[in-house]
């Protein structure tokens, strides 16, 4: 199970890669839009960071 959670952690940086696209693709015409994309981006790198902190946490005192 906990490689499923490790990989799973990844999965927050490939949706941060993707909402990081899309705002600077739309950056030009909906400010507003690529303001909020940029927001996700920076919850997923927080849930990224996160997540890989609690599991360590977990496997730690699980062994």
């Amino acid at each position: 199970m906990s490689k499923f959670f490790k990989y799973f952690e990844y999965a927050y940086l490939l949706f941060a890669a993707f909402f990081l696209f899309e705002a600077v693709r739309i950056w030009n015409d909906q400010h507003q839009r690529a303001y909020v994309f940029l927001f996700f981006v920076a919850i997923a790198i927080f849930m990224f960071f996160f997540k890989r902190r609690f599991r360590r946490r977990y496997e730690e005192r699980n062994k």
